[in-house]
């Protein structure tokens, strides 16, 4: 529970994150802030405060006002919904229960934030303000216990105590490679050169993924004050802080934030009296996914061409300019105030023995509750999937989740009980990337899921190294070949070599980890790829040339529900009596398999 001023009745929590934006937030928080400012409501608008905040998480409930202190959580509400919401919870202390969540499992409404299954399993770390706090306002941050952590660090502590601590906190980076936080630190201040450069990663690429540019809309002080410490343990005096050029409200909730620092001596000369200087300088950056990597993002923020370099030497030991650089992304910055606050202890007592602490997961495709979630580490995938995300709706079974990014794997319904941390997820040849979960129903085909991600990284390899460069260009040729039913038996034993050569000669992560999805889908999902090439047949009536549909008329109840989302008004029948569909019409879109609540259409 956020801390509200002794003044007030009520405090009002409008979710203004990216997709609640989208959905209208901003309006909900206008029409709020219009109708506490009417001259009937002076009494209430003296005692009632409200509060534009970032992402809630619940994304597929949105947008979201939360009234504290009662703890009342209102979902999907519009600008019309605010008269009654005012009139009725803040003046006669009534709940507006149509606009409450309801639990589809219990079959009863949620009044309270903290009860809604989607959020009773989560602990929020470096989530913890996200959703809490106007991310424009200091004194939020600092009523959270903001930059105590940095007057803990820089007026009670030496520099190598504070990256001792970050050692035995076990933070791994949280950007993909999973490289100890603290061994990084310590490298960069062994390293006699000066001077010594901090960058925050923020090129959040992976598709789907939206954790970093949450924390950085919802949250940006915890990300500067992760960067001071670290300034103050290996002895930087210069940060950046590379945000892709998509993300404008990222870019302006991190201006504010730093000219806020700045202006209260948290960032310039003389930092608290401590004798550090730290300024810290917004770098965007082009787009290109292949500038997550850090150093064709040194190179970026360097004015040369995004591309990666061969790093024989680390970043840490000669990095932006030559120089010592520490670079870490977003979720981790965050989670460093917290870790020196509480004490590496606290943070080790989360996770499992490889991987402290928790992870911050964007959960989307074919799930109930899409939205942000953080768990501790060793969380399954089922619990992620089910418990937290209401699991997959409209009556289709689980398939696979694709946990990584583009570069990661597709973990099949066996694997559902996987726990998810860093090595578990290496082992079934995936990977934890920056936190991307997509879940996929078995209308999913693996093998389009495959060439789908292999034509996205072909359009994003910096094309440098010939491995990757053409390696991904044969995978995604002979995947088209196969997903249009002219594949070989011969082009899987193919694909496996080529993705060998790329994994073992790719000058960066990218090329290394490219054919990932490929290996993932032979490995788990191998039948689907002979049923392409033997059977010339698509399973989950995806790939058009490959598939075909029909009605069963032992299932199908007529409802009719098919007949207007057929494009080519290729399905016939009378309503409550069985329908069929034209095969001559057919132009195998999917549409009626899409539409149809009783799983009647199938592939045949």
């Amino acid at each position: 529970m956020t801390t509200m001023n002794k003044s007030l009745i009520h405090l009002l929590l409008v979710c203004c994150g990216t997709g609640c934006v989208a959905n209208g937030a901003r309006e909900v928080y206008q029409a709020l802030k219009d109708n506490l400012t009417s001259d009937d409501k002076t009494v209430l608008a003296a005692t009632t405060s409200a509060r534009a905040t970032g992402c809630h998480g619940l994304c597929a409930q949105g947008p979201f006002v939360r009234i504290l202190p009662e703890d009342i959580t209102y979902c999907r509400v519009k600008a019309a919904d605010i008269p009654e919401i005012v009139e009725k919870t803040l003046q006669q202390g009534e709940v507006v229960k149509r606009l409450l969540f309801r639990d589809r499992q219990k079959k009863a409404l949620v009044q309270g934030q903290n009860d809604i299954p989607f959020y009773r399993r989560q602990t929020r770390v470096a989530l913890r303000n996200v959703g809490l706090i106007d991310p424009s306002s200091l004194q939020d941050y600092l009523e959270r216990g903001g930059y105590r952590a940095l007057e803990k660090s820089l007026l009670d502590m030496r520099p190598e105590q504070v990256i001792e601590e970050i050692i035995k906190s076990g933070l791994r980076g949280r950007g993909g490679g999973g490289f100890p936080t603290g061994l990084k630190w310590k490298a960069c201040a062994a390293t006699p050169a000066q001077p010594r450069y901090i960058i925050c990663n923020g090129d959040e690429g992976d598709p789907g993924a939206f954790m970093d540019e949450s924390i950085m809309e919802g949250d940006p002080h915890s990300v500067l004050e992760g960067m001071i410490i670290a300034a103050y343990a290996v002895g930087a005096s210069n940060g950046f802080i590379y945000v892709r050029d998509e993300y404008a409200q990222s870019v302006a909730s991190l201006q504010k934030a730093i000219e806020e620092a700045e202006n209260h001596g948290f960032l310039g000369e003389n930092i608290l009296g401590s004798g550090l200087s730290f300024n810290i300088e917004i770098v965007r950056g082009g787009g290109a996914f292949v500038c997550g990597e850090e150093t064709a993002l040194i190179a970026s923020i360097e004015g040369h061409v995004g591309e990666p370099r061969d790093k024989y030497v680390f970043p840490s030991e000669k990095g932006l300019w030559g120089q010592p650089t520490i670079i870490n992304n977003v979720e981790t910055w965050a989670n460093i105030p917290v870790i020196m606050e509480r004490g590496a202890s606290w943070f080790t007592s989360l996770g499992t023995e490889g991987s402290k602490g928790t992870k911050v997961f964007s959960l989307v495709g074919k799930v109930a509750n899409t939205g942000l979630v953080e768990v501790p580490m060793g969380t399954t995938l089922r619990e992620i999937i089910f418990d937290i995300g209401g699991g997959v709706p409209k009556g289709r079974s689980f398939k696979a989740v694709q946990t990584g990014g583009p570069s990661g794997g597709c973990i099949p319904s066996q694997l559902l009980d996987l726990k998810v941390d860093f090595d578990s997820l290496s082992q079934a040849g995936s990977m934890m990337g920056s936190g991307g979960l997509i879940v996929m129903d078995d209308r999913t085909c693996m093998v389009e899921v495959a060439r789908y991600y292999l034509s996205f990284l072909a359009g994003e390899s910096c094309g440098k190294c010939v491995p990757c460069r053409e390696g991904i260009k044969c995978l995604l040729e002979i995947l088209n070949r196969i997903c249009h039913g002219q594949g070989e038996i011969e082009d899987l034993e193919l694909m496996e070599d080529i993705a060998d050569t790329m994994q073992q000669a790719s000058l960066c992560a990218l090329g290394r980890t490219a054919s990932n999805p490929v290996l993932s889908t032979l490995r788990y999902f191998r039948e689907e790829y002979l049923e392409h090439i033997e059977g010339q047949r698509c399973p989950a009536g995806i790939c058009r040339e490959l598939s075909e549909f029909w009605i069963d008329p032992a299932i199908c109840t007529g409802c009719g529900l098919c007949l207007p989302r057929c494009p080519a008004e290729g399905i016939k029948g009378e309503k409550k009596q069985a329908h069929w569909i034209e095969s001559d019409k057919c132009i195998r879109c999917g549409e009626c398999i899409d539409s149809c609540s009783f799983q009647a259409i199938k592939v045949k």
